[in-house]
């Protein structure tokens, strides 16, 4: 059966329907968003065109080493520099953020690889990006590491999400502190008057049902609070919508390079785009 849906003007009711109103967080927009995810989730490539096709000077590439890693002493190449890719991963994460009050986002995360360093600079500037539309040479692309990559989006995604739970934290805090003194002002009523009615008793018998009754309180009273500290978690709930594994032209070489008085030889890529080193 069909069910029509709509979008409610811009001042909305105070009542909104989640089953039929597309407004955000509601659960019609996450339920489009896994219809038009396809399953299981492609891994897409693309090949950005170079802006630098030219082989780079050795005064530029050690100067920006040097830059990049202050510590070094010595610095050689072993290998000429010779054209080679270098490979970033692009995701598209949806986020829903589950507290009193549901939030969800949209973030496009753009690592480095192969250790997953962030590079914002590609995620924001992807889509001013020309694509090559014919590479000169046949490309061995990475492998996908899935558990690998899953780590890498983790840990770039938490600074993303920083300014977005912070505000939500403190309000929850509120609301559990509000509830945690509601229920230690209850039971902490209760547990007095029945140490109170203990202490007046002269039968034995009462005392101990007395001392059983405090005794089950005090278990209760812990279990309300835990049971208020879970309600009162945030959760993060991130979905990977989207997959995009992109070549760019770069630049390797074996190196010699020297650092507190040892000197080990590295395979590294320069990237021209960013002016940087990437090891391994």
């Amino acid at each position: 059966m069909r069910r029509s849906s709509r979008f409610p003007p811009r001042t909305p009711p105070a009542r909104a329907t989640p089953h039929r109103e597309v407004f955000p967080g509601c659960p019609l927009t996450f339920r489009l968003a896994e219809l038009l995810r396809p399953s299981p989730l492609p891994l897409e490539t693309v090949v950005l065109a170079s802006d630098a096709p030219q082989r780079p000077g050795i005064e530029t590439v050690e100067r920006a080493w040097r830059v990049q890693f202050p510590g070094t002493t010595r610095w050689n190449l072993h290998t000429p520099l010779t054209a080679a890719h270098h490979f970033s991963l692009l995701a598209l994460i949806r986020c829903e953020i589950q507290a009193i009050d549901q939030h969800w986002s949209l973030h496009r995360l753009a690592l480095s690889l192969p250790h997953g360093t962030p590079d914002p600079e590609l995620a924001t500037g992807l889509a001013l990006a020309q694509i090559d539309p014919a590479p000169a040479r046949e490309i061995v692309w990475p492998s996908a590491e899935p558990g690998l990559w899953a780590s890498f989006l983790e840990a770039a995604l938490a600074p993303e999400l920083a300014p977005e739970l912070a505000p939500i934290h403190e309000r929850q805090q509120q609301y559990l502190r509000r509830e945690l003194e509601r229920i230690d002002d209850y039971f902490g009523r209760y547990e007095l008057e029945l140490t109170s009615r203990a202490s007046r008793s002269s039968s034995e018998a009462s005392r101990l049902k007395l001392a059983d009754r405090l005794a089950a309180t005090r278990a209760e009273h812990a279990r309300r609070r835990s049971d208020q500290v879970a309600r009162h978690e945030i959760r993060v709930v991130a979905h990977v919508d989207a997959l995009l594994l992109v070549a760019e032209r770069a630049w390797h070489a074996e190196l010699d390079v020297g650092r507190d008085h040892a000197v080990q030889q590295l395979g590294a890529c320069w990237v021209p785009r960013t002016r940087r080193w990437v090891l391994g």
